[in-house]
């Protein structure tokens, strides 16, 4: 056996055992919420369980309608402002990848110095609370993460200037077609890898955001899917520790704390699971052409 051969066997060992590691949790994650409270405090979590139980989902269905809307909230987030996000970025890069652009050194400089830097916590919420005023509204969820991703232009801006042929674009402009018109009717077809990956970014991170929501807003009706479930954890803990003060054991031990954070899990993260692989050819070649070419 050749040295190649050997190393492309090691590379599919420890390729094999990455992915049984990153998969392995989400099997004890499902398993965990479908065993009963009693058992997983007797003989903590395993992928097997001996009494099976849906107690945690009960507990989920009985807010079935404040969940639904959670769910509403938090796709019309991540759909508006993914594909917002996706045109700014788009753009910017596409800007950035010429080098005749004007201004174009300072505004590489202006973004990797937002990767560098930011301006804290407590200036950035006075900004969006008392100049955006955008406390309590929809748009606490949106317009945070709808701000551009330093990691996200560079990755388009290096797809557009080591993919995109630059005779197709000398030829747009020898037609008669304008800046505009090559972006959106060359450049754009050319570059759905690209918009799959930064799109597949800014949607993973718009879901699975719960910090917005967390300093932002405190009317329930504006939660989102994961600041709903977060508050109905502290819920289930609060109910706890106050039927432990009272004396109440027996009432505590009913509900099911453990099996509920599992299955809240899961339905936090079954619909980035069921989209994923939609994406995932589009994501690696993305992240191949964008990220490895220089």
């Amino acid at each position: 056996m050749d040295d190649n051969r050997l190393w492309q066997w090691i590379s599919h060992v420890c390729l094999a055992v990455f992915c049984i590691l990153c998969i392995v949790p989400f099997f004890l994650l499902i398993a965990s919420s479908i065993t009963s409270e009693q058992e997983i405090i007797r003989n903590g979590y395993r992928f097997i369980p001996e009494t099976f139980s849906m107690d945690a989902y009960r507990y989920l269905l009985t807010s079935s309608t404040v969940i639904a809307r959670a769910y509403g909230i938090t796709i019309l987030v991540t759909v508006g402002g993914t594909a917002a996000s996706l045109v700014m970025t788009v753009m910017l890069g596409y800007g950035l990848s010429k080098k005749d652009m004007p201004l174009n050194k300072f505004l590489t400089a202006f973004v990797v110095l937002t990767l560098l830097f930011n301006g804290g916590l407590v200036p950035t919420y006075l900004v969006y609370t008392q100049v955006f005023a955008i406390k309590n509204t929809i748009w606490a969820l949106l317009i945070p993460g709808l701000l551009l991703n330093g990691f996200n232009v560079f990755l388009a801006s290096t797809f557009f200037r080591t993919t995109v042929p630059a005779p197709v674009l000398e030829s747009a402009r020898m037609d008669g077609a304008g800046e505009v018109r090559t972006f959106f009717q060359i450049v754009l077809p050319l570059s759905l890898p690209i918009m799959a990956t930064i799109g597949l970014f800014s949607g993973i991170a718009y879901w699975n955001d719960w910090n917005n929501g967390l300093i932002y807003l405190s009317d329930p009706r504006l939660f989102s899917i994961q600041n709903l479930l977060n508050q109905m954890i502290q819920n289930v803990e609060a109910i706890k520790t106050a039927s432990v003060a009272y004396g109440l054991e027996s009432t505590s031990m009913e509900l099911p704390s453990e099996t509920v954070r599992m299955a809240i899990a899961v339905v936090g993260i079954l619909p980035i699971l069921i989209a994923y692989p939609f994406f995932q050819k589009y994501f690696v070649k993305g992240i191949a052409l964008g990220a490895v070419k220089g």
